[in-house]
């Protein structure tokens, strides 16, 4: 027998365990350390500039012939996109989870090549990038000085130059980006009066830029082929590129009469910035910011401590006054959740051991449970490693939930070696070889149901197979542990180290303390026939419930109506909205507000904020917003002080709650605006905000107006829904534009093209990028732009001039006819559809589903024809796996019991074996109802975890009746006296288990929601079941048994029945 070679060699079996638990141990510091798994999709982004074009221009001339080459590439899922008036045309192509992002990039690359002959020369000149997206932020910081002694372009490039790189160079960084970028570039800013002055126009400057600024290659004297008596080869250098602003003011325009006409005749050119569209604060100081982004692969506490080093090491080279803090700090919650996770883990495993004794009152046998504990779980984390999970929240949670799953078969093996020992008094080898011989059968059936729950469920798609698959598996390679150390170390231990039933009361005479010892012989005996008691009182329970089996029966389907009903009564969710730490700022200033408007309405919240005694840090930007740059949007990251290790502060929806209606006043100041606070994204990478992401869209004919009425509609209508809270866009169709119309006929008789007409409204508004110049051994852009007072109002256009063929200076205003009008500053799309993102969370009290079904009705209510909504980021992921809990929850149920039909060779006795399941069910969706929370993935999870858990107590029973009634024994006997025989074991595995998982049901912290979730499912669970099941799995069995034996019409010789009734 398997199981004899390790009772009599021990040595062995320990060290098959010390080497589970030294591949384990030896894999820990290799995993990766993550808040989930890898949840973000491959997003691939395209990004382009059309320096100058409004956001209609940059959608029509860029991102449409962009989209439709890009749409529907393989894998993809859904695409958007946003046009700005900045010029920035940026294409988000999002792929099914699992792909390969080294494939869709260059799949998007090859479709992008495809299409950039459709696009203007001047973004082609500036180049269209096709990037991988990484969202994996470890933390972000700001750099400043509080005398602000150097400019934004300063820091800027400062840490471009020695700071970026330093930090890409850190084990486990994917990237780095600095927040608000200003590279420098060579500024030549023109005056267009005294350009027409002089007869030139803005493109003269373009063309002299383009041929005085230049690279030349000029070969090498003695290059070969030369003469065979050459004796030196020599390199020709010739300075081409200008490097300084002064030689830029130097550049050569024009030759007359009277001498040249140099560029700083009409202009000068100076060291700037290529873009000042944003601007950094942090904590109320001019400040650059810079991001730094993990692998996926890597971990992320260890790179935020090596990259953290790395920064205060540059810092002692920093230029006198720079200084850095950080701003935000993803790992921080991440740690402080694993920090919690490790605590309730360990506390489930004192509790865990402590019910064990309590119930054995043995120290030796409670040893050998206790062992399995560390070999089980210390060792699942090869698994891990093999399968490439990381440690994370999931596989923490199925670590924590198999500590009281890993001593049941232990348990089970000791009792029984225990009650051998008690009633034959034999030799402790003995009594554990026949024990095995009687629960064997149950600890691999027990086990393979576990672990038959689990796999399979692993293997669906999506964001919830993820979700599913490290949980699911990590706890399935902890049960296949436990049930090798089952089987091989808890029998040799049992051999070795239990005693006699005598020798249980004088366990403290080594003590030499009479009083003491005598105490605890005492609680023994005591607790012994409280235990007999017990399962006396058990068996005439029994009794009773099969004299009024069908009543029972009543009430079980009783309870299978409630079950179906208690599950479409409670509220469906997705990922619970855990405190991370920090929250995001959403600032929106007045259509048609300057930057500078923005930056003071952002600097008025953010002395709001900072008042809040729970904010530790705030870094804001101006300029940009998650739907695109635009002058008067912008954004804050807010750090709070819960995520800083300060136990007293608050929550971070607990701040979010205290600061609305004083962030709220701002909408009603003078030079006020919209400053509303969100909580992130539940999953980096997965949406802007969080709560919900609703796409209106147009699919019709509808214009950006039309769109713009609409969704501000159904903003203002969800504040008489009290299923949704916060609702928000950031979109305008309103924002002011100055509309200009070029006369071409006109300008045709004047003998002027209209392209020059639109080049000069381009290098003197927009800014034209020419070529590049060398500084500090680096290479940069070249602009050219009309200076500052020259671009202010919409009359400065007077001063601007062009050339006619004839070589005559006509007046712009002369060709032109300007207008006001309006439009918007972003123009999204999601899925080639022009779209608004609305963003919205559950009112308090009210689940995620249920916010999005009254969301869906108000659409119905407001929504014009012609338009039609889309989900997207994790609602998009909660709408597909809503149908999917079912499912999983059925398949996890056939697997079960087809491994039991395969296990008991019957199709029958897994049917009886699983009707404990409804009652599990009852029990878990009812204490979560009652805790006020709603069915998300963690609660589907412990779901999916109590089919196995209830008919692992089932089949205890079960196995025990068949084994009693192959030895005569009549259908009701058997099940009574399996009931009793199994009631210590059921009690001690169920109660080790509910009372292991307990810290999850009460937690705090970050984190805690998902863990109370889960515990809660859990707990409420097996608790009805275990309660209910004692009784019901014992009448339904007789009930199905007898029914079974009718059916086969096989006459079976029974001994008279206990009970006239039965």
């Amino acid at each position: 027998m398997f199981v004899d070679f390790f009772i009599h060699r021990p040595v062995f079996a320990t060290v098959c365990a010390l080497l589970i638990i030294l591949a384990g141990a030896i894999c820990i510091p290799t995993l990766p350390v993550a808040m989930y798994p890898s949840l973000a999709p491959p997003v691939v982004s395209v990004t382009s500039a059309y320096i100058g074009a409004d956001s209609e221009t940059v959608e029509k001339a860029v991102t449409i012939p962009l989209e439709e080459a890009i749409n529907g590439v393989e894998g993809m899922r859904y695409i958007r996109s946003s046009s700005t008036n900045s010029g920035l045309s940026q294409i988000s192509t999002t792929f099914r989870t699992g792909y390969n992002l080294d494939v869709a990039a260059i799949d998007v690359q090859n479709r992008v090549t495809s299409a950039q002959g459709r696009l203007p020369g001047e973004v082609n000149a500036t180049g269209v990038s096709v990037t991988k997206s990484n969202y994996n932020f470890v933390f972000g910081a700001g750099f400043y000085t509080l005398d602000n002694r150097y400019s934004s372009e300063f820091i800027s490039n400062y840490l471009d130059i020695y700071v970026k790189d330093a930090l890409k160079r850190v084990p486990g960084v994917g990237d780095v980006m600095i927040f608000g970028e200003r590279k420098y570039a060579m500024r030549v800013w023109l005056d267009p009066v005294r350009l027409a002055a002089r007869g030139l126009t803005a493109t003269d400057v373009v063309a002299a830029l383009q041929d005085q600024n230049l690279v030349i290659p000029a070969g090498q004297l003695g290059q070969p082929p030369s003469d065979k008596m050459q004796a030196f080869q020599i390199p020709v250098r010739v300075k081409g590129r200008l490097t300084d602003p002064r030689e830029f003011d130097k550049l050569i325009l024009k030759s007359t009469g009277k001498g040249l006409v140099q560029l700083r005749d009409v202009g000068h050119a100076e060291i700037g910035a290529e873009d000042y569209s944003t601007s950094l604060q942090f904590m109320g100081h001019d400040a650059m910011g810079v991001g730094v982004e993990q692998l996926s692969n890597a971990n992320a506490l260890e790179v935020d401590r090596q990259a953290r080093e790395v920064l205060a090491e540059l810092a002692k080279k920093f230029p006198p006054g720079l200084k850095y803090a950080i701003a935000f700090d993803t790992t921080t919650a991440v740690r402080e959740s694993i920090m919690e996770v490790l605590s309730t883990l360990g506390a489930a495993i004192v509790i865990v051991i402590g019910v064990i004794f309590l119930f054995l009152l043995d120290w030796r046998a409670t040893i050998i449970p206790a062992v399995t504990i560390p070999v089980s779980l210390v060792g699942t984390f090869a698994f891990v490693k093999l399968f490439g999970f990381s440690i994370n929240a999931l596989t923490l949670f199925g670590i924590t939930l198999a500590t009281g799953l890993v001593v049941d078969d232990a348990i089970v093996v000791i009792e029984n070696v225990q009650r051998h020992m008690h009633m034959e008094h034999s030799d402790p080898h003995q009594a554990t070889s026949r024990a095995m011989g009687e629960v064997t059968s149950a600890v691999v059936a027990t086990s393979l149901v576990l672990i038959a729950v689990f796999v399979p469920v692993s293997f669906f798609p999506g964001t919830t197979g993820i979700l599913y698959r490290q949980f699911s598996l990590t706890i399935a390679f902890s049960i296949a542990i436990s049930a090798f150390n089952a089987l091989t170390l808890s029998p040799a231990l049992s051999a070795l180290f239990l005693r006699g039933e005598e020798h249980r009361p004088r366990q403290l005479d080594f003590l030499h303390i009479r009083v003491v010892s005598r105490i605890f012989a005492a609680f023994i005996h005591g607790a012994d026939r409280l235990i007999l008691w017990t399962a006396s009182a058990y068996g005439r329970l029994i009794h009773g419930a099969l004299k009024v089996r069908y009543v029972l029966l009543a009430v079980f389907f009783a309870g299978l109506w409630a079950t179906v009903w208690m599950y479409r009564a409670v509220p469906t969710g997705f990922i619970p909205q855990e405190d991370q730490g920090y929250f995001l700022v959403v600032v929106q200033a007045p259509p048609g507000s300057s930057l500078e408007y923005t930056k003071r309405l952002g600097q008025m919240g953010a002395a709001i904020i900072a008042q809040n005694p729970d904010v530790a840090g705030l870094f804001s930007v101006s300029g940009f917003s998650m739907s695109g740059s635009a002058a008067n949007a912008g954004l804050m990251f807010v750090s709070t002080r819960s995520a800083q290790g300060d136990k007293k502060g608050h929550g971070t929806a607990e701040v979010l709650a205290s600061l609305a209606p004083r962030l709220g006043q701002l909408l009603v100041v003078p030079n006020g605006g919209l400053v509303a606070a969100f909580q992130p994204p539940a999953v980096q990478g997965i949406g802007s905000y969080g709560g919900f992401q609703f796409m209106l869209q147009d699919q019709g004919a509808n214009t950006l107006s039309d769109l713009d009425r609409v969704a501000h509609q159904m903003v203002g209508a969800s504040r008489g829904s009290p299923e949704l809270t916060g609702l928000m866009t950031t979109f305008s169709a309103n924002d002011p534009q100055q509309l200009v119309t070029v006369d071409r006929e006109k300008a045709k008789a004047m003998g002027i093209s209209v392209g020059q007409v639109a080049a000069t409204l381009n290098v003197f508004m927009g800014s034209a990028y020419v070529n590049d110049f060398d500084f500090n051994n680096r290479t940069y852009r070249v602009y050219v732009q009309a200076d500052q007072p020259f671009r202010v109002r919409a009359s400065d256009l007077h001063s601007y001039y062009v050339r006619s063929d004839a070589g005559q200076m006509v007046p712009l205003e002369n060709l032109v006819r300007l207008e006001e009008g309006a439009g918007a500053p972003v123009i999204t799309h999601y899925n080639l559809f022009r779209a608004v993102e609305i963003d919205g969370s559950p009112a308090r009290g009210y689940s995620s589903g249920q916010a999005l079904g009254a969301m869906e009705q108000l659409a119905q209510k407001v929504m014009m024809p012609g338009m039609g909504y889309e989900w997207t980021g994790l609602t998009l992921d909660e709408i597909e796996s809503a149908g999917r809990a079912i499912v999983i929850f059925g398949l996890g149920i056939l697997v079960v019991y087809l491994t039991l039909s395969a296990q008991y060779e019957s199709f029958a006795l897994p049917f009886i074996i699983l009707l404990a399941v409804p009652m599990a069910v009852l029990g878990a969706l009812g204490l979560v109802a009652w805790r006020g929370l709603s069915n998300d993935v963690y609660c589907q999870i412990g779901l999916v975890m109590l089919i196995g858990l209830s008919a692992k107590n089932s089949i205890l029973i079960v196995e025990f009746a068949e084994q009693l009634r192959r030895k005569g024994r009549s259908i009701a006997d058997a099940a009574v006296e399996a009931a009793e025989l199994r009631l210590r074991p059921i009690l001690m595995t169920s109660f080790a288990f509910i009372l292991g998982v307990l810290p999850l049901v009460f937690a705090t912290g970050a984190g805690s929601l998902g863990r109370r979730s889960v515990g809660t499912t859990i707990v409420g669970g097996m608790l009805l079941s275990t309660v209910l099941n004692l009784v019901f799995i014992p009448v339904l069995y007789v009930l199905l048994s007898r029914l079974l034996e009718r059916k086969t019409r096989q006459p079976v010789q029974q001994p008279v029945e206990m009970g006239a009734a039965m």
